[in-house]
């Protein structure tokens, strides 16, 4: 049974590499986006995981933004997609996984590397001519994974991209939760675990929902990036039900 679940997620993988190398440049941005959503629900129902959404922004959305979330596992990004496709920025390590990092570059993610201001600086540069281009970018500002029921710093250098953009910052929040409502296991990626054993993990485990809330917009209009960082993870913590 686990061999032919991760035969089926290999084969999803290869359609997703097929679709982005021989379908995505005649498509326009609307179309890819709606290509990238289908794909991404049809990996979470091969890993047994259902997508419950809760829109607690209270009406506060905006239609441009950048969207940030607290950071759990690689699934994130897939549960985020399956309801605003979005070019990620992600750590440069990603890239080296087989198959889903040569899949990510195809999708946009936006790769880099850890410690390297210079880096930071032009990736920063390269997201505000996106977002004034139209396109949804999201990160996490964590910068890597944390269990379930913990929230790491929030790192403020890219919230720097919002604030030039003239855009809000969009939070929102993932938990993976079982039958009984309490956090799932299987959904934490942490520490030396890689993504074979993860999937691993996942496709053994019970099935499992992930939660995805989408909070109230962030002005960005005159705040300095550290204090929109704060006032992001502020607003994921409580939501998170955690305490510092």
């Amino acid at each position: 049974m686990l061999f032919w679940s991760f035969f089926r997620v290999f084969l999803h993988l290869l359609s997703g590499l097929s679709i982005c190398i021989f379908v995505f440049p005649f498509l326009d941005a609307e179309k890819q986006q709606q290509r990238v959503r289908t794909w991404s629900q049809q990996l979470l129902a091969i890993c047994t995981i259902d997508v419950r959404f809760i829109d607690a922004s209270r009406g506060e959305i905006a239609d441009r933004a950048m969207i940030v979330s607290n950071h759990v596992s690689w699934l994130d990004i897939f549960v985020i997609n399956t309801l605003h496709p979005c070019h990620f920025v992600a750590k440069s390590d990603i890239r080296q996984w087989p198959l889903i990092g040569f899949l990510c570059e195809k999708a946009g993610t936006i790769f880099l590397a850890r410690g390297k201001q210079r880096e930071v600086r032009r990736i920063y540069e390269g997201l505000v001519h996106q977002i004034a281009d139209g396109k949804r970018i999201a990160f996490f500002p964590e910068g890597t994974t944390a269990a379930q029921g913990k929230l790491l710093p929030f790192h403020a250098n890219l919230f720097e991209a919002a604030i030039e953009a003239k855009v809000p910052v969009q939070p929102f929040v993932v938990r993976y939760i079982d039958g009984q409502g309490k956090f799932h296991p299987a959904a934490d990626f942490i520490g030396e675990m890689t993504f074979a054993q993860s999937m691993a993990i996942i496709l053994k485990a019970p099935s499992m929902t992930a939660e995805l809330t989408r909070l109230p917009a962030i002005s960005t209009e005159g705040a300095h990036r550290r204090e929109v960082a704060q006032l992001a993870r502020v607003a994921v913590q409580q939501t998170l039900g955690i305490t510092d």
